[in-house]
């Protein structure tokens, strides 16, 4: 692979499994003893809560809890956390929950090292620095956040969410212990899972960027050698086992199946970065009031379906038509869709055929991730895609 490049940005250290939640008070104490544990409120009221917190006040850590997480992360409330973690002098921060948790997490971290506000971080490679080390444990098996440089937080004054990219955001620490998401309701699980499954999708199918060595690499840095079978592998584990997971919630091995397909995904998109799908949910999440992963699931078979007109998107295809039990990648992702009960098109979710002008027109504005669109994103590209997602419109496959 002469023309291959390749970069990777991980923890350094990752456990995955039942019971790797054992590992956590050995990968905090290296961190120090003040620990600010950012919980999802619902933890609170599990079992593991109990577990977890003994555990480590029986290894000698002293924890400080903050648990006001809510979905959409309004900015001023991680302003108020970050001052609280500074008050505390945490020297560590231990992210357990969803998605929006461990991002809470990170720009606590960052607020805690850094000054605010967390405005002037808007955008990629713009944190300064290391911010406090963050042991992260997702209760969710999506988003991936665990080894990912980035989190995005809801700005009242912007139209759509805004990202916050930095390899100094990576956590020093992932651990997945599938424990944690064991009853987890069927559309948490639905829609973190299809996410997940559209991580490795896009990574895989990412355009190649022209890399200048020296300097600051973008953060996410398209097409990469080194994660693509990390993609497929993804692929692999989600595609037979996300739906089982939501028809069978307490089914263990699917449970970690699921875990692990989460965990490949974020490690491949967290190197490579995602396109269409993820440029057209911003807005259409938006508009909708709808979850991230029911509007990047809903529109993926509809993306696929148009870039596999592209000879190197449709190779590439092939092979995650491979990963997913041989079965062509649109139609595989629609079926997963329907077995999940993610939505057949944009008109059921209120999306009305006179919004589609302004949806793409804000996806556009998505500089970053229509950047490693494997296809030039043209406004006419994604006035397309979103027609077809509107009415249901699939071409026929007969070959990936």
């Amino acid at each position: 692979m002469p023309d291959a490049v390749a970069t990777l940005r991980l923890p350094p250290r990752m456990h995955f499994g039942y019971g790797a939640r054992a590992q956590l008070p050995e990968a905090i104490h290296i961190h120090g003893r003040r620990v600010l544990a950012v919980l999802d409120p619902f933890l609170l009221r599990s079992p593991l809560y109990g577990e977890t917190t003994d555990a480590l006040t029986a290894a000698g850590l002293e924890l400080r809890v903050y648990s006001d997480i809510t979905p959409e992360l309004p900015v001023d409330t991680l302003d108020a956390a970050g001052a609280t973690a500074r008050e505390y002098g945490a020297d560590v921060i231990l992210a357990i929950g969803g998605g929006s948790t461990l991002d809470a997490a990170k720009l606590i971290a960052l607020l805690a090292t850094h000054d605010g506000p967390l405005s002037r971080y808007y955008g990629e490679n713009l944190v300064p620095g290391p911010v406090l080390p963050i042991v992260a444990v997702p209760t969710t098996a999506g988003t991936g956040s665990e080894v990912t440089p980035v989190a995005v937080v809801t700005d009242p004054a912007r139209e759509l969410k805004v990202g916050i990219s930095s390899p100094f955001l990576v956590p020093a620490a992932a651990i997945v212990d599938p424990e944690y998401t064991l009853g987890s309701p069927a559309t948490v699980t639905a829609y973190a899972g299809i996410d997940a499954l559209v991580h490795a999708i896009e990574s895989y199918t990412a355009r190649p960027l022209d890399i200048t060595w020296p300097g600051t690499l973008p953060v996410f840095t398209g097409r990469n050698a080194l994660i693509e079978s990390i993609a497929l592998q993804a692929a692999r584990h989600l595609g037979p086992w996300l739906p089982v997971a939501v028809r069978q919630p307490d089914d263990r091995q699917a449970r970690a199946e699921v875990a692990m397909g989460a965990l490949l995904g974020g490690m491949a998109f967290g190197s490579t970065g995602t396109h269409l799908c993820h440029a057209l949910q911003y807005p259409i999440g938006a508009l909708t009031k709808t979850p991230h992963g029911l509007g990047t699931g809903l529109m993926l078979p509809y993306v696929m379906d148009v870039l596999r007109q592209d000879n190197d998107v449709a190779e590439r295809l092939t092979a995650l038509s491979t990963a997913l039990e041989g079965i062509p990648v649109v139609t595989r992702a629609a079926e997963i869709n329907r077995e999940i009960g993610i939505p057949a098109t944009l008109a059921e979710i209120g999306v009305g055929r006179e919004q589609l002008p302004q949806i793409a027109d804000l996806a556009l504005g998505s500089a970053r991730l229509l950047a490693i669109s494997p296809v030039t994103p043209t406004r006419d590209l994604l006035l397309d895609i979103l027609q077809r997602a509107h009415t249901g419109q699939l071409t026929e496959e007969r070959t990936a």
